[in-house]
């Protein structure tokens, strides 16, 4: 019911006092939110994504409850898509809220604010889609979405994220190995990085009419890395179609690196000899490396990278220890083994 109608109901004072609280509500929700203090989702959760698998771990059947039933605000109504959750690979941390993951991004393409890309990505265009295939590989090509996807069964599988910017979520991404993906064009021993490129249109993407990054947005893996079965091609996060914000319809996801290392809208997969230039690096090298893998003992030159904070957390658990490869080092450490991690950042 409206102010104006409550005052004339014969409780003006009673009405005056809702009207102003409200008020006072929303100025206090606003403020929070737009200084990133606090997320959408810890001021008005919702009860989301309650239809997961059991698994048999073991023998044992058991009911991934706790991790994934938890998560707020419900994601828009879509043909979910089918895919076996991977418990090898999946945490089994609460996953952060579907609102808080599409609505605070970093996707420069759209804008620097964290709800710019929710804001601006209507524009993004994401089929048709085809993606180029070339450089030290026996069978290079041009795929549509749909050559991409047909000979790959889709998997869920619960990551961590870790931003540079020291914040961090949990997203139940949908996709497919990278691994896989690359052994159909069989790379020759040649092929020692892999090379990504995102769409470069500035009438799609209107951030790239501005010069804050050079245009298109690229990045890069060793191959031994690229090959590693963590890493992921992300085609939907929770049951979903990947939203335009967070990469829609194909990007790199790679837990154990900081976030921006997850190239989005990929259009071009080149692999070279030759270690490839990344947009970050290219930017700012002593502040972002090419390896960028997660570190706390490592601290960016403006920050501590010790500490993160979970986006989406209650405010007496928001912040919490970064884990050494974002937790993933049983996995992946090996891969560095007897490198200079302070060097080679």
């Amino acid at each position: 019911m409206a102010p104006g109608r409550l005052l004339q109901s014969g409780q003006p004072r009673l009405a005056t006092f809702r009207a102003n609280q409200d008020m006072a509500l929303n100025m206090a929700r606003n403020i929070l939110i737009n200084n990133n203090i606090i997320s959408a989702s810890e001021l008005t959760p919702e009860c989301v994504y309650l239809d997961r698998r059991r698994l048999l771990l073991g023998g044992t059947a058991l009911a991934l409850t706790t991790a994934t039933a938890t998560a707020a605000a419900a994601a828009p109504a879509q043909a979910p898509m089918k895919a076996a959750l991977n418990a090898r690979y999946s945490s089994t941390e609460q996953p952060t809220a579907y609102a808080d993951i599409t609505g605070y991004n970093n996707f420069y393409e759209f804008g620097t604010g964290k709800d710019d890309p929710r804001r601006n990505a209507h524009t993004l265009r994401p089929r048709p889609w085809s993606v180029t295939i070339s450089g030290e590989v026996e069978v290079p090509g041009t795929l549509t979405l749909e050559d991409i996807l047909a000979p790959h069964a889709l998997e869920e599988r619960v990551y961590r994220m870790r931003c540079v910017e020291r914040w961090s979520m949990v997203i139940p991404w949908v996709g497919f190995p990278l691994a896989d993906f690359i052994k159909r064009f069989r790379p020759t021993s040649k092929a020692k990085y892999v090379a990504f490129r995102t769409l470069h249109d500035p009438k799609q993407m209107p951030g790239q009419r501005a010069g804050w990054l050079e245009w298109p947005y690229v990045e890069g893996l060793r191959i031994d890395e690229a090959m590693h079965p963590l890493t992921l091609l992300a085609v939907g996060l929770y049951g979903r179609l990947l939203p335009n914000q967070n990469g829609a319809p194909l990007r790199l996801v790679v837990p154990w690196k900081y976030g921006f290392k997850g190239i989005k809208s990929i259009v071009a997969i080149h692999f070279t000899e030759r270690r490839p230039p990344t947009s970050w690096n290219v930017a700012a090298a002593s502040e972002y490396g090419f390896y960028a893998n997660v570190n706390p003992a490592v601290d960016h030159p403006r920050w501590s990278q010790a500490s993160e904070r979970r986006i989406g957390a209650s405010l007496f658990d928001a912040t919490r220890p970064t884990l050494p490869f974002n937790g993933y080092a049983a996995d992946v450490a090996s891969l560095y083994s007897g490198m200079d991690l302070r060097r080679w950042f």
